[in-house]
This record gives C-alpha cells, structure tokens and sequence, in this order.
C-alpha cells in the first residue's frame, strides 16, 4: 500500500475530495446529475508550523473542521424541493449571504467543539467521579473514566447511525475510504475496483477520534491536583497536546505497513464499521468524480506502482 496523502469526507448526498491546497465537493443533485465544485483552500495553518510535529495535528484538526463546514454548506444547497426555484442575488446580496454563512459557520464550529470537550471530556470525569466512595484507586478511576468516555462515543456514534440520512452519509464516507484504498493498491479507479476495496482506512477521522479517547487516559495519569476545578480545566488544557499525539500516531498509521502499527490501528479500523457502510454504485460513481477533479490517480500509478514493478523485475533479471 502506498500513501497517496488525499483524504475526504462524506457531506450531504456527496463527497469532499482533498488533495494538497485543491479541494473538490461531489454532490448527486436532484435531477441525479453529479455537481463537482473545485476550489483552493486557503489554510488559516502558516507552513511553518504545519512540519512541526504533535503542534501541527491541532491545528491541522481545526482546519479540517473548517474545510468540512464549507463542503457540508455546499452539498446543503441541493437538498431543498426541487419545486423551488433559486432566486438569482445581485453582488450586495450574494455579498451579504456570504457573511452570514460564515459567522453560522464560526458560531457552529465554536458550539460543536465546547459540546464536544463537554460531552467526551468533562462528563466522563464526572461519571466516573461518581464511583469514589466504592473505588479508592485514583488510576483504577481514571481508567474507568476513559472507559466511561469511550462509552459514550460508541454509543453517540450508534444513536446518530440510526437516522436514515445519516446512513446514507455513512454510505459515502464509505464510497469515499473505498476509493482512496483503490487507488493506494494500485488498481484502476473504476466503479468495480472501487466496489472490490475495503471501505476501512487507516488515516480515518475516526481512527483518530479513537485514539483520542485512548491517549487522553494516558495523559489523565499525570493529572495530580487537588482541587476538581483544576483537574477538570487540566483536562481540557491538555486536549490540544491529546489531539497533536493522535494526529501523529494516525499520520504514522497512514504511511506504515509495521504489524506493530498495524495492530494498534484495529481497534480504530473496528469502529469504522459503525461510521462506514457499503455504498451503491451511484455514490461511487460521485466518489470517483470527486478523486479525478483534484488527484491524478494515473500518473501517482506510474509513479509508485509500474516504477516498483520494473525496479523488481529488473532485480529478478540480475539475480
């Protein structure tokens, strides 16, 4: 398996496509036409701090948040009655939707990420905390609140399966992994090799959601104070070191075929199985469209498979 370094994300009835600082946003309209936006992200990361190790997978988290806010915004506009007919907005307008959309969108961000700490970091402290007067052990607590936070994610990630249009996003995010697995193994991007590949992937937002929850019961050891108020803010102070250690071991996962890594990848790769589901061929076909507005698959195959195989076959011929 090779890395391609592209990566994605399910939107509504579609598929966000990355590649570099080239984004592309695939959208089954409607009329079953398949809409592909391509545009250039500008990241708000300065270069410097992207190449700096357990820094840079904060930052790099936010920023994929704001990407995927922009591509949810886009697929949004198709899913409305098809009855309806757009109204065409003079530049003040279109101007003044603009800023709308992106204060709506900071506001969402900023709300989904204090709802977020609050639910998967402060709850479980609080539940777990519930259990001192039976358990004296501090680290027999701390492991039951990763326990407890771990819980709660699978059980939020069961609760939200179970919504039909969520399903059907599911169904992309698995079109999407389908799509990147088939061309880092080297195959054709066609809807038949597509359908044919695994619809897990190391470098999966839920992987590192997952080791999230992992790693933070490692560093909850080391949270000694006294006062609850300040081990709850030393919870969320640590988050952002929580989430640089993640984004490393998933960047690692990603780029390594080790049987070490490998295995510590299961457990995340497990989970994928809630958060992805077996996608129909239309939603590959608006997959494969999104990949081929913003990645050459065919010369990444010359690069990284048809030069490998000549560099053994010319090794077999010495040998």
């Amino acid at each position: 398996m090779k890395s391609s370094n592209i990566g994605g994300q399910a939107v509504l009835e579609g598929i966000m496509m990355k590649n570099g600082d080239r984004y592309a946003v695939g959208v089954r309209r409607p009329d079953q036409e398949i809409e592909v936006r391509v545009q250039e992200h500008k990241s708000f990361v300065p270069g410097a701090i992207r190449k700096i190790p357990f820094i840079r997978g904060v930052f790099n988290f936010i920023d994929s948040l704001i990407l995927g806010m922009k591509a949810l915004m886009f697929s949004a506009e198709f899913i409305e009655d098809e009855e309806e007919e757009a109204r065409e907005l003079t530049a003040d307008e279109a101007a003044r939707e603009e800023k709308k959309e992106s204060l709506v969108m900071s506001i969402v961000l900023v709300f989904s990420i204090l709802l977020a700490v609050g639910i998967f970091m402060v709850l479980p402290y609080f539940l777990s905390g519930l259990l001192k007067r039976f358990i004296m052990s501090r680290s027999v607590l701390t492991v039951l609140e990763g326990l407890i936070r771990v819980l709660i994610f699978l059980g939020y990630i069961t609760l939200v399966s179970r919504m039909k249009d969520i399903q059907r996003t599911f169904m992309y995010h698995g079109a999407e992994h389908k799509c990147i697995n088939c061309i880092e193994h080297g195959l054709d991007l066609n809807v038949e090799n597509v359908r044919a590949s695994s619809r897990q992937h190391k470098r999966c937002g839920t992987s590192f959601l997952f080791f999230v929850m992992i790693v933070s019961i490692i560093f909850c050891f080391f949270i000694t104070a006294e006062s609850q108020v300040m081990r709850v803010l030393l919870r969320i102070a640590l988050m952002p070191l929580i989430a640089g250690v993640s984004y490393e071991i998933i960047r690692l996962a990603g780029n390594s075929d080790n049987p070490v890594v490998n295995l510590l990848s299961q457990p995340g790769l497990w989970v994928q199985n809630m958060t992805t589901k077996e996608p129909d061929d239309s939603m590959i076909e608006v997959a494969i469209q999104a990949v081929e507005a913003v990645f050459d698959w065919k010369e990444y195959q010359a690069e990284n498979f048809k030069a490998a195989a000549g560099r053994a076959g010319h090794a077999q011929g010495v040998s």
